[in-house]
């Protein structure tokens, strides 16, 4: 355990229990969609409707971020997956963390913590705002890092290394669609359909963000069904 994440951890966790108010409500605000991804589609939608029809490139921008933010997630799962298990620090012997109240200590047992699809799925959508508005952008920034990433570090959810590389994966593949004929590549059929179809384009751009916002749980509850169909089946083919 590196000094940097000791220090961080057990700073914030000198005000675990000290409320049951203040804890419980920081669980809250990270289990509740609303805080969690509401905002953030909110601003993604500000900024979409401010770039206006003729502003191309803003929009442009925000659309990349938008697919890029779930090819990031699959990465972040990936290299979570990959790389060698991280306990989480709520579950970590050796750092007699103290729990927060209202925080279930058996969720996402199994999950490696390193790093977070949470930052690396938030930031990259922040950074896309960033992009098409500076200022919507710095408040995307704002929420992102006080209402979902440090109150993961105070439940004991993640690491700060998490939190840190899982925002750098975020940032990089966001700041991708610098590269113009990437981003206009990626977003050339979006764009198109959306001068096209308008009505079908905003009705898909809603549900991908009903599923951004709920941190993809519908999707992967129904993988998982698949799944576990398929292996149903397959056994009784035996």
């Amino acid at each position: 355990m590196n000094t940097f994440d000791l220090s961080i951890i057990h700073f914030l966790n000198e005000f675990s229990q000290r409320s049951q108010t203040f804890d419980v409500l920081v669980a809250l605000i990270t289990k509740t969609d609303l805080f969690r991804g509401g905002v953030i589609a909110a601003l993604f939608l500000w900024a979409w409707v401010k770039s206006g029809n003729e502003s191309e490139e803003r929009r442009g921008y925000l659309l990349f971020g938008m697919i890029a933010s779930v090819f990031s997630v699959l990465l972040a799962r990936g290299l979570a997956l990959s790389l060698p298990y991280r306990i989480r620090p709520l579950r970590s012997p050796s750092l007699n963390f103290h729990i927060p109240f209202g925080t279930n200590p058996d969720a996402l047992v199994g999950w490696s913590s390193f790093p977070s699809d949470h930052a690396t799925l938030f930031v990259c959508l922040s950074t896309a705002i960033w992009f098409a508005s500076k200022r919507l952008g710095a408040i995307a920034f704002c929420w992102t890092s006080l209402f979902i990433l440090v109150p993961r570090i105070y439940l004991g959810i993640h690491y700060p290394t998490d939190i840190l590389a899982g925002a750098l994966l975020g940032l990089g593949i966001a700041c991708l669609s610098k590269i113009t004929w990437l981003r206009k590549g990626v977003t050339k059929t979006g764009m198109c359909w959306l001068q096209a179809h308008p009505a079908s384009f905003y009705t898909l751009l809603f549900l991908c963000w009903f599923e951004i916002i709920e941190s993809f749980t519908s999707l992967r509850d129904l993988l998982g069904f698949s799944l576990l169909s398929v292996h149903t089946a397959l056994n009784s083919l035996h």
